[in-house]
């Protein structure tokens, strides 16, 4: 059963895709003589009710084209005069139409802490014979100053020795008199040079130190043993991260989930087809083919132009770092030999790739219903078992009124699991996209490990992270994920490349944060779980996942996070085949009623006398005090870890320590199972 146990009251909503709703709007050329006839302006409008054949008809008549014929939700989309649409609009076969299609109106919000700063860290320290070498992008069109410098190292590599941007040694005066393992230095002087970013460009700073004449032949520090802190000018301040280990070797978030274990034990996703909605693929070799080096896409379609196509070239490269988390067929290695894992989620999986969205990462949502109707048309034909939406925009409508959330309905109905990410608007409540916000499908919202994979201690949901309820007030996330400073390949050239050199490694690999990342994640273990059980429904999977989620326990035997910001829990691929349970996704929930339009569903959500979001009984099982961000002393993540580490004098919660012995106790019966020939 779910962790966190609620009664349902059902009673009769950087770097995340956005949808985007545009405007196509035709008129004369400016400067036209007001008695010279004109071409009407025409409207983008979508039309729904009878069927989409009969509704074509009915455009035709008007003189208007059809631009979407959308069967899967009795819709078209068209291209009217305001004329022909109020002429369409007296027929008994229109029931709704929109005619809105103006752009959403979510903003490209950055975070507050780094809107104004447009200098850019790379994620590596990288060591060369005489230097460790940290690059740094100033996308600005003007010059950066830097004027204050702050570094930690290894005492054992002495003292610095020159401080440079590139080539060009920074004043030596300011730091001559440094010892070793830490510098402060400052560059006040704004005439030099040295000192100076050009716009749109990037330098090195490069660090000798007393001890090392070359890194050459020796076993360089780790990059998590240095700290990196640099000021510019404009109140602009950014950091090293502490990174991952041989991060081209190993991406490390399917050991985190527990992925590499099922992987060494040949679940790999073989066998099961996974459909990515996105903005097309890479033809990149760890992504069009699987371990075995087989091709394993078996289809592209464009919901752009509405057509099946041999290829969908990826622009903005969203949808190829998706693919990558989900599906990347490499080989993780351990000093250079393989793991038996892979980098991957499921790297074995075949794919169908379906593009709606554009080089600027944008999507018009009757292009996503279309490509979602080719899937749901083309399911039998691919097998097409789960599929994936890593996108989220803020609900226009009722999740039931809302086109896409319609085409997602009729999806999951045909045994499709569904897969989408929260969104990226966190930290304020009710900030969950659609078509999250939809109650039947997985949601997934974002944790990150700090760069620590074998400590979860310091594993937190970032701000980021969308938080629920949606507004008919379900509870959502459903789960998290890792979704932090997450590895992958994605085209060189692409809209995400070029926005962000800082993230890209050495070796070429791309780093991106987020739900969507999370998302795709968890649809690389839907697979794995499909693969192992082929009959599995979706309700079934978003049971298995669920139900064996960690949630983040406090020492006090509260929850770290509320359930509107960690579902169910952390997810475990490991748990979700071992601990999984089947027959409680989406209980007291008819979705084909809810299709028909019989029936639709309130969540359990209240809204206090502050004005604000709760559960009943919210206060009894969620800690008053704010979650720590990075290592906690008295955070764990999940029953078996909390219960474990409270010491002996201290008594669990009495619901904790039973969910406790019911694992332990289903774990000591799969031990003792035979094994199957």
């Amino acid at each position: 059963m779910p962790l966190i146990a609620i009664t349902i009251s059902h009673r009769i909503v950087t770097t995340l895709l956005r949808i985007a709703f545009f405007t196509l709007l035709y008129s004369a050329a400016a400067g036209a003589e007001e008695d010279v006839d004109t071409p009407e302006e025409t409207l983008r409008v979508m039309l729904q009710g009878g069927s989409a054949s009969e509704l074509s008809e009915l455009v035709e008549q008007q003189g208007g084209q059809v631009s979407h014929s959308l069967h899967l939700i009795n819709a078209v989309g068209a291209i009217l005069t305001r004329a022909q649409l109020d002429e369409a609009l007296k027929s008994e076969l229109v029931t709704r139409h929109i005619d809105d299609l103006a752009i959403d109106a979510i903003p490209d919000e950055t975070p507050e802490t780094s809107s104004d700063c447009e200098i850019g860290a790379g994620l590596e320290l990288r060591f060369t014979e005489k230097k460790a070498q940290w690059r740094l992008f100033n996308k600005s069109d003007q010059s950066a100053l830097l004027e204050h410098i702050e570094i930690r190292w290894p005492a054992t590599l002495g003292k610095i020795k020159t401080l440079s941007l590139e080539d060009t040694l920074l004043q030596p005066a300011s730091y001559e008199h440094n010892k070793a393992g830490k510098i402060v230095a400052a560059f006040s002087t704004a005439e030099d040079s040295a000192s100076l970013l050009p716009p749109k460009s990037s330098r090195s700073l490069g660090i000798a130190f007393t001890q090392v004449d070359s890194f050459s032949g020796i076993k360089p520090p780790r990059q998590s043993d240095f700290s990196i802190t640099a000021s510019f000018s404009g109140d602009c301040k950014v950091e090293l991260a502490p990174a991952y280990d041989n991060n081209h070797e190993n991406f490390y978030y399917p050991q985190v989930v527990g992925a590499d274990v099922l992987h060494r034990n040949g679940i790999t996703g073989k066998g099961v087809t996974v459909a990515v909605l996105d903005s097309g693929l890479w033809e990149h070799p760890s992504l069009a083919l699987d371990t075995a080096g087989k091709r394993r896409v078996l289809a592209y379609y464009n919901a752009i132009n509405g057509a099946a196509q041999t290829a969908v070239f990826d622009e903005s490269g969203h949808g190829s770092h998706m693919t990558s988390i989900l599906a990347h067929s490499g080989a993780t290695q351990n000093d250079g030999k393989p793991n038996g894992s892979y980098k991957g989620i499921a790297p074995d999986v075949n794919l169908v790739i379906v593009k709606a969205f554009n080089v600027h990462g944008q999507g018009d949502f009757l292009d996503i219903v279309r490509g979602i109707q080719w899937v749901v048309d083309n399911k039998e034909t691919y097998g097409i078992r789960v599929l994936n939406l890593s996108f989220a925009a803020r609900p226009r409508w009722n999740y039931w009124q809302d086109p896409v959330n319609q085409a997602v309905m009729r999806a999951w109905a045909a045994g499709i699991t569904v897969v989408a990410a929260a969104g990226n608007e966190g930290p304020e409540p009710m900030t969950i996209g659609s078509p999250g916000n939809l109650p039947y499908v997985i949601t997934v919202g974002a944790n990150t490990d700090s760069w620590t994979p074998d400590n979860r201690d310091d594993d937190y949901i970032p701000d980021f992270s969308s938080q629920g309820p949606t507004p008919e007030g379900h509870i959502k996330p459903d789960i998290i994920a890792p979704g932090g400073h997450i590895t992958g390949v994605t085209r060189p050239g692409s809209t995400l490349m070029k926005q962000y050199p800082e993230y890209r490694l050495e070796t070429g690999e791309f780093v991106m944060t987020g739900t969507s990342q999370a998302s795709a994640l968890v649809a690389g273990i839907a697979a794995l779980l499909i693969q192992l059980e082929p009959d599995l429904s979706p309700d079934d999977v978003k049971c298995k996942l669920t139900s064996s989620a960690e949630p983040a326990i406090n020492s006090d035997g509260f929850l770290a996070y509320s359930p509107f910001q960690q579902g169910q829990g952390l997810i475990s691929a490991t748990r979700a085949v071992t601990l999984g349970e089947s027959g409680c996704g989406n209980v007291g929930l008819d979705i084909h009623a809810d299709i028909a339009g019989f029936a639709h569903y309130q969540g359990p959500a209240i809204v206090t006398g502050e004005g604000k979001p709760s559960l009943p009984g919210l206060d009894e099982i969620v800690s008053s005090l704010p979650a720590s961000k990075g290592m906690s002393e008295h955070r764990k993540w999940g029953v078996k870890d909390h219960i474990e580490s409270l010491p002996d004098q201290k008594s669990p919660r009495p619901e904790w320590i039973q969910l406790y012995h019911r694992e332990r106790d289903a774990i000591e019966r799969l031990r003792r199972a035979p094994a199957k020939p």
